[in-house]
């Protein structure tokens, strides 16, 4: 019997000690298998966009529910929470082993499940981290991913964490929306009775919703607020008061962030300009509370907003069953910061299509001053220069002016001012083609090999620009003959206030000074007296240039592409406008003057209230339209003069006829 016992002995200790090796590596298996790598994605504060002068002027975040800093958030709403759902919370490290005692044992006694010995940190990984189902594989997670993120986060950052995204019942997602829901409270406003209702609520979100169930989420407030005095956390006299406190539910209708989803083109911009110029993960830019510093004007960007609000702006196109759309784009010339975009007309998409920054479009003749004008000025040619203008080709290549007026020859000047066609296509084959391309790499402007030839006088490109790349282009006749690079973002900081990306200035030398005079002096001249009247602001010099396509369609006359550029000496404006899709149903019947140089003129008139009129300080070109009508006018008198000389020689001449005709008259008798 004794050797049969101690082989009993010796075979139940072999098989503990299989069950403690198998369980220690079980354990050690599920330890090293949590990964709270998820928690990164934990809430925080919504992204800032700072406008121009630091003021926070947009938040946006990828997240269910808005976060709320720890410090932002009453003592009594944590104590409440903490009271109710983990009085030991600051003492554990994730498990509360007595609480987990004390459960099974009120559980055993009751017959049924009546107190569960989850702690907060459980709760928080289970809602973040975790499936719902409850299986024992996932409740040996949640015990091992607890104390990992104990051993990762401190309990104000894991309170905060668990605050922001539990469900409070009523689709209340975090404590900012709560208090909203039920309240229309900021967190930092709730009252003590407030936050324990809030707390109470937490156990069973559905059943004790106050909007349904007001008598249940009262005794559970009450319960809470008995809790908190048991723990010290009020006194019995505060206990007391609070719950006297009656409650009015008032239903938030306002969004708990006013800032959310403002200047929502812009701030499309900026995430774009953050990931493709920083390298910076959009996702990471939606949920770790970065605070983006932007060259954003609130009240220009307001002032193109509402522009684009009101439909009776924009052109009429052909068709009403699709919107005309616009890009708009505005940008200081000095240091290339965008002031204010707007890229589509409607309902805005996140990250959707921005035409002020995305669009390809032939910008017609709104390119001839980078690829002819600015290259001919470099190469000698004066504003006064006079032009070919009669109906020529070029090869096969037969353009026309607009109006089918062909004046033989004419200044410059006037070529620019009323957008004729034939003198500028005559005016890049004498520079040279070469010159041409030379101008638009400057100025910034991307073309295909396919664009070499003549028609890119007119704008003939395969692929097209964007308004932000001709305001970009523009901003060098404002600024001296200088190009800075255009951008949205002046830095970068993240959550902890460290600065990560920072713009730097990249200037490019487009031409000299005395060449911006003359193309200012033009360019001023066809806002002043040109094809870009409707653009001209009162009180302020505005130089710009018109630009119009056709609809490529046999048979079809319309327009495909409407563009303005123009600019002061401290602003540079774009704006494009059509359809997204041109086709024989889809077209405007109006050219740039009457449609894109109209909401220009709307937006700036808007945009330049808060900025003092500024002079570029260069001639004038009326005195020479002013001398050319004045040698036409003087050109007709003559004619007229002539005319009646004329006139009066044919009347004596047929005078002597008849005379002569009566001297000579033989006498019948």
């Amino acid at each position: 019997m004794g050797v049969q016992m101690r082989g009993l002995v010796k075979l139940g200790l072999i098989i503990i000690l299989a069950v403690v090796v198998a369980g220690a590596g079980f354990l050690i298996y599920f330890r090293q298998g949590a990964d709270i790598s998820q928690l990164e994605n934990r809430l925080q504060q919504p992204t800032g966009i700072y406008d121009l002068d630091g003021n926070l002027a947009s938040t946006i975040t990828a997240n269910k529910s808005e976060g709320v800093a720890i410090d932002d958030i009453p003592e009594h709403m944590k104590q409440a929470v903490v009271s109710i759902e983990d009085h030991r919370f600051y003492e554990h490290h994730g498990i509360d082993y007595q609480g987990i005692l004390r459960a099974l044992v009120k559980n055993a006694k009751a017959g049924s499940v009546v107190e569960g010995g989850s702690t907060l940190t459980q709760q928080l990984v289970k809602i973040t981290m975790l499936e719902s189902n409850r299986t024992l594989k996932r409740k040996i997670e949640e015990f091992f991913l607890a104390q990992e993120v104990e051993d990762e986060y401190t309990k104000d950052e894991i309170l905060e964490m668990y605050l922001n995204q539990v469900y409070f019942g009523h689709g209340a997602w975090g404590i900012k929306k709560a208090a909203n829901v039920y309240f229309s409270k900021e967190v930092s406003e709730l009252s003590v009775a407030e936050s324990a209702l809030l707390a109470g609520v937490i156990n069973l979100p559905s059943k004790l919703d106050p909007y349904k169930n007001l008598d249940g989420a009262l005794k559970r407030r009450d319960l809470v607020l008995s809790r908190m005095a048991e723990h010290g956390y009020l006194t019995k006299d505060e206990e007391a008061s609070a719950k006297k406190d009656t409650v009015t539910l008032i239903k938030g209708e306002k969004e708990t962030d006013p800032l959310k989803g403002k200047y929502p083109y812009f701030v499309d911009h900026v995430l774009s300009e953050a990931s493709s110029k920083y390298g910076m993960k959009l996702e990471d830019l939606l949920i770790k509370g970065y605070k983006i510093y932007t060259t954003l004007d609130q009240s220009m960007q307001q002032a193109t907003e509402s522009v684009y609000e009101n439909d009776a702006n924009f052109p009429v196109g052909t068709s009403t069953e699709e919107m005309v759309q616009s890009g708009s784009i505005l940008l200081d010339p000095k240091t290339g910061g965008i002031n204010a975009l707007v890229g589509g007309r409607g309902k805005h998409q996140f990250m959707g299509y921005n035409r002020a920054t995305q669009l390809k479009r032939s910008p017609g003749s709104a390119i001839k001053p980078l690829v002819v004008y600015t290259p001919a000025v470099e190469e000698g040619y004066d504003i006064t220069s006079p032009l070919k203008d009669e109906k020529m080709s070029f090869g096969e290549y037969e353009p026309t002016n607009l109006s089918g007026v062909y004046k033989g020859e004419v200044p410059m000047y006037e070529a620019v001012m009323n957008s004729l066609n034939v003198p500028t296509v005559w005016l890049l084959n004498e520079i040279g083609i070469d010159k041409g391309l030379d101008s638009l790499k400057r100025f910034g402007i991307p073309y295909e090999k396919e664009d070499r030839n003549l028609t890119l006088a007119l704008g003939g490109m395969r692929k097209g620009v964007s308004p932000l790349q001709m305001a970009d282009a523009f901003s060098a006749f404002a600024n001296n003959g200088e190009r800075i690079e255009p951008h949205a973002i002046i830095k970068i900081e993240n959550a902890e206030g460290k600065e990560v990306a920072s713009s730097k200035e990249n200037k490019t030398k487009v031409t000299s000074k005395s060449v911006v005079d003359k193309m200012n002096a033009m360019l001023l001249g066809t806002v002043e007296y040109g094809t870009a009247k409707n653009a001209a602001v009162s009180g302020y010099e505005i130089a710009g240039k018109t630009g119009s396509t056709q609809v490529p369609i046999e048979g079809v006359s319309g327009v495909k592409d409407q563009w303005f550029i123009g600019y002061t000496p401290s602003l540079v404006g774009a704006v494009w406008a059509g359809y997204d899709k041109t086709d024989e149903k889809h077209y405007l019947t109006t050219h740039s003057s009457e449609g894109s140089a109209l909401i220009f003129h709307k937006i700036m008139a808007k945009a330049l209230q808060n900025q003092t009129s500024q002079s570029f300080k260069t001639q004038d070109i009326g005195p020479f339209i002013a001398e050319q009508q004045a040698i036409i006018a003087e050109q007709k008198e003559k004619e007229k003069e002539d005319k009646r000389k004329q006139y009066w020689i044919d009347k004596g001449n047929e005078i002597r006829e008849g005379l002569n005709k009566w001297r000579n008259w033989e006498v019948p008798w």
